[in-house]
């Protein structure tokens, strides 16, 4: 009975494991383009984009005519007492009437000072900036999607390095254990040996903890469930290297916040525009074909009908209103020069933002340089006190410090390779490059 457990668990997990869900793996890139098509905040941005675009029209603009069919019916019952210039009395205590209006209006401004021009120039710059803001938000996505999902290969990498360090420890256990029973080595080297051991194995369940946590945000990011189950790669690609110049050179014309900020200037210059022609006259027709008709119950007129079109013109030019419009010029100068102070002080920001974005870059590319260098000296290090351990010729607190700074080295190693992805990834955005 005791030989046939085993073969009963092995059946059982032979037949569930297709039951199990596969991860499934993903790269980088197909991270991406899934968090672009269902990320929410990009959707949210889209559809912001979407109505400025369909904001921008002629008719918004106030260029196109309005046309109305408007129509009326109004039944009265009255009391009726007139008193005629001969003399007489007529009283009716119970005239009723009915009016039916009926027609099809036109209202067309052919001339209001240029405005309807400016505010349609207006319009497209307002659509132009809601396209910037979303390409800004398509890059922010981008650049969370490519720090989360590096991430994940962080903490994976974090956590080979320690189940490296447990069968490092083991193998200490094992030795510190046939030296003691040997009676070569105290058992204080032993017990060591295994509290170490033991403490790696809980640092493996939390590093575990901290890959789901991280895989968890990347889901998020993907507007993704966590049953999905999604696999990353094994390692992070450094294979960006900036050009000075042409980000000194470009820095301007392509990051997203600038160029908003730009289009707020203009959008500015044309509001200023716009309450200035204001001040100019304006000119509007208005047409109509119409039917009007009152049938009364009794009296000397009993139906009354009138049928055909209408035209007339306005003009109106603005003489005094209150200083309403030198009130409202005053404010769009004062909005047009803050928005000018608006974009010189982002310019400002951008530029420290690229400068400091530049020396982190170097800095973190010449200290992971020098930790790969030193993993390797932790490493020669460390396998040679465990062979000195193995002859009997160092202690086991030697070992385990030997084990701790190669163990350091890696994460210091990973955590720098991590900051050089993010690095050229921030100023990837910053020039609003999406790969």
């Amino acid at each position: 009975m005791i030989m046939k457990t085993p073969a009963i668990f092995l059946f059982l997990f032979l037949f569930f494991s297709p039951m199990l869900p596969a991860q499934k793996p993903i790269s980088v890139d197909e991270a991406i383009a899934t968090a672009l098509k269902n990320n929410y905040d990009i959707r949210i941005a889209r559809s912001q984009a979407d109505i400025n675009k369909l904001n921008n029209t002629a008719g918004n603009a106030g260029m196109l005519p309005e046309v109305a069919l408007t129509g009326s019916d109004r039944y009265a019952l009255n009391n009726n007492y007139q008193k005629l210039s001969a003399g007489n009395d007529a009283t009716n205590p119970s005239l009723s009437s009915n009016a039916i209006n009926a027609g099809v209006d036109l209202s067309w401004t052919l001339f209001d000072g240029g405005k309807m021009f400016v505010t349609k120039n207006k319009l497209n710059e307002i659509e132009a900036q809601g396209e910037i803001l979303f390409r800004e938000n398509v890059l922010q996505t981008v650049y969370d999607v490519i720090a989360s999902y590096y991430d994940v290969v962080r903490q994976k990498q974090q956590l080979v390095s320690i189940n490296e360090a447990i069968r490092l420890n083991e193998e200490r256990v094992k030795i510190s254990s046939t030296s003691f029973d040997a009676g070569l080595a105290p058992k204080t080297d032993m017990l060591q040996a295994k509290i170490d051991l033991n403490v790696y194995r809980e640092n493996a369940i939390l590093q575990q903890s901290a890959i789901e946590t991280a895989k968890r945000s990347l889901y998020q990011l993907l507007g993704m469930t966590a049953e999905v189950g999604l696999e990353v790669s094994d390692s992070i690609p450094l294979d960006y290297q900036p050009d000075i110049k042409e980000l000194n050179a470009k820095i301007f014309s392509d990051n997203t916040s600038v160029l908003w900020y730009q289009k707020q200037v203009d959008i500015a210059k044309l509001s200023l525009r716009e309450y200035n022609r204001l001040r100019l006259p304006s000119l509007s027709v208005d047409a109509g074909y119409y039917l009007s008709q009152n049938d009364y119950s009794s009296g000397s007129v009993l139906k009354n009908r009138n049928l055909g079109p209408q035209f007339g013109g306005n003009i109106s030019i603005p003489l005094y209103q209150s200083g309403n419009k030198l009130r409202q010029i005053s404010i769009a100068k004062t909005q047009l020069q803050s928005a000018n102070d608006e974009l010189e002080n982002v310019k400002l920001q951008i530029n420290t933002q690229l400068l400091n974005a530049l020396s982190d870059f170097e800095h973190q590319q010449s200290m992971l340089q020098i930790e790969r260098d030193n993993e390797q000296l932790a490493r020669e290090n460390m396998d040679i006190c465990l062979a000195r351990l193995r002859q009997g010729q160092t202690t086991s607190l030697e070992v385990h410090q030997a084990q701790d700074y190669f163990v350091q080295s890696q994460t210091r190693r990973i955590n720098l390779e991590y900051s050089v992805k993010i690095a050229g990834t921030r100023l990837k955005q910053l020039m609003a490059v999406l790969k």
